[in-house]
């Protein structure tokens, strides 16, 4: 009975095989168009992520060959270096409060948009799409937050009295994490926004109709019931951007408040990363983190997707 069962199992398997050959060699030409992707992704994602976790077993200081260590850069890591354990809890308040806040925000901001007239709808969009892609909002938010009396926020509070003494806002490390929230959460405005108001422009217009007939009310119902499943992928993609930035973020940081900061009050993992991959040249060190953050994202990312697919069902 058991070598009918494992004949029949493998006879399966043998025919799917060969039937995957068959449309493979049949779709030769489509394949060949993606040749050149797929060489790329290998290159820059496939590629550096499989040599980043052989280096996370090793210590290699860039100047002499890779030594092979074990698991001794992970040990190090989560029972040595405090400063990555204070990094992690930064990583994760920024992540827990920026990410699905953010993702709101730019879902909430594309919706509202999205019923702008056409002309002002572009400007809307590049107005609030400029902090996350321009450069001088980092100066922008060190002269608000100026640690002294010429710091525009400083210098609000002291003419109307609330403080007696200008607030160290970016080296007092009971004030850091907040400011650093906000300023994330101002420039949060990326990709993910961008693909929602694609997203809420490519919703067809007929479902609407159709769902007044089946008796849908009002924006809310309309909103839940047909935009949302109609732009599940939109969604999914601006999730990932969401977990992707805050996971990833070490320039607002180092810009603001910076490096290192007081008390490491704003060292996430990224800017860790960044001290031993690019101050010290720990490259075997610096690999560990790297993929230790990888998976972390991969779970979360993993367990949005998850979340979102029950959206509308």
């Amino acid at each position: 009975m058991l070598k009918s069962v494992s004949g029949d199992y493998w006879s399966m398997r043998r025919e799917k095989i060969r039937y995957g050959w068959n449309k493979a060699k049949r779709m030769k030409v489509c394949y060949l168009f993606l040749l050149p992707y797929a060489l790329l992704f290998f290159t820059f994602i496939i590629l550096p992520i499989c040599t980043s976790i052989f280096y996370s077993f090793t210590y290699y200081n860039i100047l002499e060959p890779a030594r092979f260590i074990g698991f001794q850069n992970y040990v190090n890591l989560f029972l040595q270096d405090e400063v990555f354990l204070t990094a992690i809890k930064n990583t994760l308040v920024i992540a827990v409060i920026t990410g699905p806040i953010g993702y709101i925000m730019s879902f909430m901001f594309a919706w509202f948009i999205n019923e702008l007239p056409k002309w002002l709808r572009a400007i809307a969009v590049v107005v609030f799409y400029a902090p996350s892609i321009a450069g001088s909002a980092y100066t922008v938010f060190s002269i608000l937050f100026r640690g002294d009396v010429y710091g525009y926020l400083n210098s609000i509070l002291l003419q109307f009295g609330f403080i007696d003494a200008p607030i160290l806002w970016l080296s007092d490390p009971r004030y850091i994490m907040p400011v650093l929230i906000i300023v994330i959460l101002w420039m949060s405005m990326g990709t993910g926004f961008l693909s929602c108001i694609a997203g809420l422009q490519g919703v067809d217009k007929a479902l609407f109709e159709a769902g007044y007939v089946d008796g849908i009310r009002n924006r809310w119902q309309e909103l839940y019931h047909i935009t949302l499943p109609s732009m599940k992928p939109m969604l999914l993609f601006s999730a990932v951007m969401a977990i992707t930035s805050a996971f990833n973020v070490s320039d607002v940081p180092r810009a603001l408040a910076g490096y290192p900061s007081t008390d490491y009050a704003a060292r996430t993992i990224v800017t860790h990363l960044f001290d031993y991959g690019f101050s010290r040249f720990e490259m075997g060190y610096a690999s560990a983190i790297a993929t230790v953050l990888f998976l972390v994202m991969v779970l979360c990312n993993k367990a949005i997707q998850s979340m979102l697919r029950k959206v509308g069902t």
